[in-house]
């Protein structure tokens, strides 16, 4: 009998710690949604980046893709802009922000023990172009185009190297960063813009023009 009931007990203990680890996943889960609500409000508009001429491809780029070129090609037909709506910016918004909250950010030198690493965060962990390349995947699969997807290399309010992600849409060119969770428009950011993805080829790189005083007071309107 006491056998019995010592077996009870633990499959109700089991059951208890079930119930709580759910619990614990579904508060996660209404706290990143109410986050994303807060952060979607009114859709924004925003001015278009402007490109210059041709630039050399980050060498972290051209790594990734040789051990992973089914994450860098595309065959160029897809739309160069996405056709902006609410639907499509609750998405974005959603993405940017569970991605951030799920990755713990660490150096490549701490991770890999190298320089410079572009991957996909399997395990958790990773730097902005880490975040960048997850973004731009899950973007990805939930339908958006390659081409208006375009990895982005900055100078920072430091004047250090970071990486983002443009969206390029109906209402602008947006960006994605794993310094904030708010998407501003690329003219909000403070940052220098040295250099993005090409929309005619994805493994091509071209430099861009920094947005002049009208461009900035226009997009904020």
């Amino acid at each position: 009998m006491g056998s019995r009931t010592s077996v009870i007990l633990a499959l109700a203990g089991l059951c208890l710690a079930s119930m709580a680890t759910v619990a614990e996943a579904e508060t996660r889960k209404t706290a990143s949604v109410s986050a994303a609500r807060r952060l979607e409000v009114n859709l924004p508009d925003a001015s278009s980046a402007i490109e210059r001429a041709a630039a050399r491809p980050p060498v972290g780029w051209l790594a990734f893709c040789r051990t992973n070129w089914s994450e860098c090609t595309d065959d160029g037909k897809g739309p160069s802009v996405i056709d902006l709506d609410r639907a499509g910016w609750h998405d974005i918004v959603r993405i940017n922000l569970d991605v951030n909250r799920s990755i713990t950010p660490v150096t490549d030198m701490e991770h890999w023990g190298v320089e410079e690493s572009w991957d996909l965060p399997s395990d958790g962990k990773g730097d902005c172009e880490d975040y960048v390349l997850l973004k731009r995947k899950l973007l990805i699969e939930r339908g958006f185009p390659a081409r208006a997807l375009l990895i982005t290399v900055v100078r920072d309010e430091a004047g250090d190297g970071h990486a983002v992600l443009t969206v390029r849409t109906t209402r602008g060119d947006f960006i994605l960063d794993n310094k904030r969770d708010t998407i501003l428009s690329w003219t909000a950011t403070g940052y220098r813009f040295i250099k993005r993805q090409s929309q005619q080829d994805t493994m091509q790189w071209v430099a861009l023009g920094q947005p002049d005083a009208g461009t900035v007071t226009a997009a904020a309107r």
